[in-house]
């Protein structure tokens, strides 16, 4: 059953939206409650698909099944696994299996330092073909001298430097963790010339360093996640759920997070979906393991939480969703594409169940919220990849 999105003109995010949602315009299906909108495929260019090497927590079938579930036909997966994508041969492997197993485009990230170790940089030039971006993600790089290399051997190869920014000389849940580091990069990038992106942001200060770099022509991009939107720290309790890091900071923070989304500072939105087993995140906040799920809730709880709170326009959602991504790390379908997208049921009352979850990860916040949007359909590559099985 062809479902669509209904105000085809209001819509003018490339190429894609513009035209694509024209096609649909004509196959609406509405009820008294629920409106189907049809979406160009979503974009995570944050994400741990944990294969190879820890596929007791995930699997590149089980991660791109669930990120169809939640609207997501394309995905950049990180390189903390076992090999880590350091060399063409160990970033092999994992093309191996994502050709396998995957149900959606995966673009692997490479690593920037070989082992992650932060010692000596990897094998960019060898890799740069196939990845869509540099990143040591876990690890911040604490070598200035290596992190100067690193990008200026990636701004010659055309390709981003995506930075975990954490200084380690302070705790994780002291902000100047995150913008010490986010200063020191923005300064080498400016030097060199370099593409840079900002992982997780989650600090008002790290914002305004990147808001002013953006007005001094600096080329920095950053994202930031659902839960930083959503949540903050006085919402924690005492359960593996809410750990992760970068933590969940002040309301000042996610307030200066919100107004950093509308004034466009915050480029894209990516949930770092990092899946852990149960037991790993069963041991309590301080000793649980960090990282969280959210590929499959990712939409819905944006959707509920901003734009039906009137806080964010539907529109500016999708591009911060999936324009902005594929347009950074040059992921494609921003053009006119089809067979590329998904269907929202849009009013749809739902509640965020992990038992439900297509991933072996179950640990989110958002466990029990009440949402307002269902996925109806994800197609990719002309096919269906998930569906609700609901007219």
């Amino acid at each position: 059953m062809t479902k669509m999105m209904h105000c085809a003109n209001v819509y003018r995010m490339g190429t894609f939206v513009a035209e694509a949602f024209s096609f649909f315009h004509d196959h609406a299906v509405f009820s008294d409650s629920v409106e189907y909108f049809v979406f160009p495929g979503f974009a995570d260019v944050h994400v741990h698909l944990r294969e190879p090497g820890f596929s007791y927590k995930e699997t590149i079938l089980t991660g791109t099944r669930a990120a169809a579930r939640g609207g997501f036909t394309a995905v950049c997966s990180m390189a903390n696994l076992s090999p880590v994508p350091d060399t063409v041969a160990n970033l092999q492997t994992q093309l191996d299996m994502i050709d396998r197993d995957a149900c959606i485009l995966v673009k692997p990230m490479g690593a920037i330092t070989v082992g992650e170790k932060g010692n000596r940089i990897a094998d960019l030039e060898g890799m740069a073909p196939m990845v869509s971006a540099f990143s040591d993600d876990g690890c911040g790089v604490a070598d200035a001298g290596l992190m100067r290399e690193a990008m200026q051997r990636a701004h010659a190869l055309g390709k981003v430097i995506a930075a975990h920014c954490e200084d380690t000389r302070y705790l994780p849940a002291d902000p100047r963790s995150e913008w010490s580091e986010v200063e020191r990069d923005i300064l080498l990038a400016a030097d060199t010339g370099a593409a840079l992106h900002v992982c997780h942001v989650s600090s008002e200060v790290s914002l305004s360093l990147i808001r002013q770099a953006k007005r001094d022509g600096i080329d920095v991009s950053c994202e930031t996640a659902p839960h930083y939107l959503l949540l903050d720290e006085t919402m924690c309790e005492d359960f593996g759920k809410w750990k992760m890091n970068p933590p969940l900071r002040s309301p000042k923070d996610k307030a200066a997070l919100i107004e950093a989304v509308l004034d466009g500072t915050v480029d894209m939105i990516a949930t770092d979906h990092a899946p852990h087993s149960a037991e790993e995140k069963s041991r309590g906040f301080e000793k649980s393991l960090n990282g969280i799920v959210g590929l499959e809730c990712a939409f819905p709880v944006l959707y509920t939480g901003l734009v039906r709170e009137g806080i964010l326009s539907i529109e500016d959602l999708v591009r911060l969703m999936s324009i902005n991504p594929r347009q950074r790390f040059s992921l494609g379908g921003t053009e006119v594409d089809i067979d590329a997208y998904t269907v929202w049921a849009i009013g749809q009352r739902d509640t965020v169940d992990p038992s439900r979850f297509l991933s072996m990860g179950r640990c989110t916040p958002f466990e029990g919220m009440n949402v307002y949007a269902a996925c109806a359909e994800t197609v990719y590559k002309n096919r269906p990849v998930w569906s609700s099985g609901k007219p």
